[in-house]
């Protein structure tokens, strides 16, 4: 069989199987389909899930793991469970599971993640880490350091996206962004998009899986079951192997590259427009500013206050009936404005504190 860590090389990688491992049959059932795709390189199934609130079902524990071991040893594929205690880790190599991975509720608990690591030490197994619920990005890298100070040679990333108030079109939010600047600061790990837990329902799963292969993900991690519809938890969320199949089958897959010395010209031609048009962009900012300290040292010769409400919902909403005529989204051009206003402010600022 093929080492593990090598596998986890393939592009793209392909994890799948049930939200929740339920019964021995449920889950040889589930592998076996999804064995017969050819498209499914590691079964992914919950033994132990952890829950918002008590009462709900949180795994069916233990005695799940040798089902697992059933799956290989029959449809030949390698297992990955999610673990969230030094036990946890403990049971699950005992029972011979090929990767592990680090829940969004365990990456926000440092403590946790640190149990975890003191239980791997010495050992070889890969590790997967998901993204914590809330968006801090400095708790996601403080959890790759934990695991990888344990002598873990592989590790990977997990985007499942992050908890949001007001969210509605998201069970969790993707914030693309911050999972790109995780890529940006751990080049060398394979991230992986795990479209069910951002979605929360399957009719959406398609268009998140088609944004993570346009942003060069290595592989997706989705949650498959032979009867979604009965499933034990996250019922919404899961589709049948053939589900996945067929969805699989429709994705546009792209490269990080191209050969082609047609292809390279044009690209570096845009890519120069791009670095020209950013010089422009920075040369116009540092002029802004220089005029935001024109305006601080008039304000403090007249002693007026920095922050001046009603000129920056004038500036904003200008800038947004603007923004939308060259195809802006609102989005980008309120956090755009945001930062430049705060930048601006604290030049004012600079000036105000100025000692003649």
């Amino acid at each position: 069989m093929q080492d593990v860590h090598e596998l986890l090389k393939k592009r793209p990688l392909i994890i799948s199987g049930p939200c929740s491992a339920e019964t021995e049959e449920q889950v040889l059932t589930t592998a076996s389909e999804l064995a017969a795709t050819g498209r499914v390189d590691i079964l992914r199934a919950g033994i132990w899930k952890p829950r918002t609130r008590p009462g709900s079902f949180e795994g069916i524990g233990t005695k799940g793991l040798p089902w697992l071991q059933q799956v290989k040893k029959y449809t030949g594929l390698p297992s990955a469970v999610e673990v969230a205690t030094g036990r946890q880790v403990q049971d699950a190599l005992h029972f011979d599971i090929d990767v592990l991975w680090v829940g969004a509720r365990t990456t926000v608990n440092p403590f946790s993640v640190q149990e975890i690591a003191d239980a791997l030490r010495g050992v070889d197994i890969p590790v997967l880490i998901k993204n914590p619920i809330n968006p801090d990005l400095e708790l996601w890298t403080g959890a790759v350091e934990r695991i990888a100070k344990a002598g873990i040679r592989t590790i990977g990333l997990i985007h499942r996206g992050f908890s949001s108030y007001g969210n509605t079109e998201y069970r969790n939010a993707p914030m693309w962004h911050l999972a790109i600047e995780m890529k940006r600061r751990h080049p060398e790990m394979m991230i992986i998009c795990d479209p069910s837990h951002i979605c929360g329902k399957r009719d959406t799963i398609p268009g998140v899986i088609q944004k993570a292969v346009d942003l060069d993900y290595d592989g997706l991690i989705i949650e498959s079951h032979v009867n979604p519809d009965e499933a034990w938890s996250d019922n919404k969320q899961q589709i049948t192997p053939s589900q996945l199949e067929d969805l699989l089958s429709k994705i546009v897959w792209r490269f990080e590259n191209s050969d082609k010395e047609e292809f390279q010209n044009a690209l570096a031609n845009l890519r120069e427009q791009i670095n020209q048009i950013d010089d422009e962009l920075l040369l116009l900012l540092g002029r802004r500013m220089a005029v935001s300290e024109n305006i601080g040292q008039f304000k403090k010769d007249n002693n007026i206050t920095i922050l001046q409400t009603n000129r920056w919902n004038e500036i904003l909403g200008k800038a947004l009936q603007q923004g939308k005529k060259h195809g802006l989204s609102t989005e980008f051009i309120t956090k755009y404005l945001e930062a430049i206003h705060l930048e601006s402010i604290q030049h004012q600022n600079k000036v105000m504190n100025r000692v003649p």
